[in-house]
């Protein structure tokens, strides 16, 4: 309980000095009986807060970027109405900065045996789980001069997933998917595709593709027309080491690697391929398997929801090793990773062979896009000294994606924006010559 700044200014405009508190200190003891008395009548008539019931109902997830509405239910049991000031508090990156006390602050009259609702809307701004802390109340008497405060425990989580922006190349991805199997195009013809149909020879097409038992049957010249296979085996490695937690632009490169890898996981889906995910550093971080076509893309995101790049080298056998059992069939397995001269040399070049050996292997790295704009920058003699530091960055990248070439990789190094689509062009060129 505490006295409001009303009754304090009331204190000070209608006190009447008495004596002095205690030798040596310079203090007055201000009485004022009608003041007194009114602070206790007011004190008596607020509605205590302990008595209170709250539930909440609302949003449990939402995408970063956008907002979520959490909804606070409260209950006054007692035979007094409440008047109450509320702050439910969450974390701070649920908000943008600056709008917290706006959004978290609502006033409150229940009248005795009601229930009013009071709804705070959240603004992530970071990726994970957002937890509710506590519900602090302020109950004021009728005059407003004493009030009653307490703090109630009302969990709730509001799960931030990430935003998925590069879903906008989907469609056209889709109509390139579309052309491979054949649906507004010739079909392919490639290793490990299925065959389809026969047709007549047109000159261009592949002399390998003629079925030469049947252009004797016939009297054309008849080839065989393929579709890529379906239910081919995608798993997506996020490495989740130090290495991503280097920012470009405003985020991490774990995030463009989610988001590349949320592209390429409703383009296989939508092919017909089985997807799996595994994120890992030093152990497991998350791992999806098994899901469906429809649940494959919600499984992903809500797993890649509370991951956070850690601040520990990654350990390539062991990623290597949960890799290979993840994944027992022959696969695709696109590795989200830096091309960093060390980590590669030293982590991933010497267990290469074990998954190049049994799998199609695809690199994604997330390529800094200050570092071209350093490079072309002239002027002075500190950007040309920025420049020179530049083009040396990007030839050591091109020399490790060369190594990785060498062993059979495929390479895919683009800025955030460019990444995604980049990665899903990759996958379509894949299986178009078939290597799928």
């Amino acid at each position: 309980m505490a006295l409001t700044g009303r009754a304090v200014l009331l204190a000070a405009l209608g006190s009447i000095p008495v004596g002095i508190l205690e030798p040596g200190w310079m203090g007055i003891l201000a009485v004022n009986a009608p003041l007194a008395l009114a602070c206790a009548c007011d004190f008596a008539l607020a509605a205590p807060v302990r008595r209170l019931a709250l539930t909440r109902s609302g949003d449990t997830s939402t995408r970063l970027g956008e907002t979520a509405d959490v909804t606070l239910t409260i209950t006054n049991p007692t035979r007094r109405p409440l008047r109450a000031q509320l702050r439910d508090a969450w974390p701070p990156s649920s908000w943008q900065p600056g709008t917290e006390i706006e959004a978290s602050r609502h006033r409150l009259i229940i009248p005795p045996g009601e229930r009013r609702r009071a709804t705070t809307r959240l603004r992530p701004t970071r990726r994970g789980d957002r937890q509710a802390d506590r519900v602090t109340i302020r109950s004021y008497g009728p005059l407003g001069l004493f009030s009653r405060q307490g703090a109630h425990k009302v969990p709730w989580t509001v799960r931030v997933l990430p935003p998925f922006t590069s879903r906008k190349h989907l469609p056209s991805k889709l109509a390139r998917l579309r052309e491979l199997d054949g649906r507004t195009s010739v079909l392919t013809r490639g290793e490990g595709t299925e065959f389809d149909s026969l047709r007549e020879y047109v000159p261009g097409d592949d002399t390998r593709s003629i079925d030469w038992r049947a252009t004797a049957r016939q009297s054309i010249v008849a080839v065989r027309t393929w579709r890529p296979e379906r239910d081919r085996h995608i798993l997506l490695v996020l490495d989740t080491g130090r290495t991503s937690a280097g920012r470009v632009g405003d985020a991490p490169r774990l995030d463009a690697s989610m988001d590349a890898a949320l592209l390429l996981a409703a383009l296989a889906s939508r092919a017909g391929d089985r997807v799996a995910l595994l994120a890992h550093d030093r152990r497991v971080r998350a791992l999806i398997r098994g899901a469906s076509a429809g649940d494959v893309l919600p499984s992903l995101v809500n797993a890649m929801a509370p991951l956070e790049p850690e601040l520990v080298e990654t350990d390539a056998h062991g990623l290597t090793a949960t890799a290979l059992r993840t994944a027992p069939r022959r696969s695709l397995i696109v590795l989200f990773t830096t091309l960093d001269a060390a980590p590669v040399e030293q982590g991933l070049l010497p267990v290469l062979p074990q998954l190049t050996q049994r799998h199609t292997v695809l690199v994604a790295s997330v390529a800094d896009p200050h570092i071209a704009r350093m490079a072309e920058s002239r002027g002075n003699t500190e950007a040309v000294y920025e420049a020179a530091a530049a083009a040396q960055a990007q030839s050591e990248r091109r020399h490790t994606a060369e190594q990785l070439r060498r062993h059979g990789v495929t390479v895919v190094d683009a800025t955030p924006e460019d990444l995604a689509p980049a990665l899903a062009d990759a996958y379509l060129a894949l299986k178009a010559a078939g290597r799928l």
